[in-house]
C-alpha cells in the first residue's frame, strides 16, 4: 500500500494536518491531525510502498518497543489511515 499522492502534510496553527492538494472547495469538516509518531511514520513511508512489517520495524526502530507492540500500534496507524481514505 502507499499514501496517495494528493495528499500532504503542513504545518496549521501548530497542528500537523493532512490537506489534498488542490482540491477547490475542500470539505473542512474533517481534519485530519498527526501527533508525533503519525507525523514520523508519514514521513517515513511518504512516496513508499509499505506493509505493516515495514510500519512495524519503523516503531520497534525508533522508540525502542518490542515488536508485538510495535506490529499493534502499525497496523492502527494502517487501519486509521484507510479509513479516512489516504490510501491506494
Amino acid at each position: 500500500m502507499k499514501i496517495k499522492e494528493q495528499f500532504k502534510v503542513r504545518e496549521m496553527a501548530g497542528e500537523h494536518v493532512v490537506i489534498m492538494q488542490g482540491k477547490l472547495g475542500s470539505d473542512l469538516t474533517r481534519i485530519i491531525s498527526l501527533n508525533e509518531s503519525a507525523l514520523y511514520l508519514w514521513r517515513a513511508v511518504e512516496g513508499k510502498e509499505f506493509d505493516v512489517d515495514m510500519v512495524g520495524n519503523l516503531l520497534a526502530e525508533h522508540y525502542g518497543i518490542n515488536d508485538e507492540i510495535a506490529s499493534r500500534d502499525a497496523a492502527r496507524w494502517i487501519d486509521r489511515l484507510d479509513e479516512c481514505g489516504l490510501l491506494e
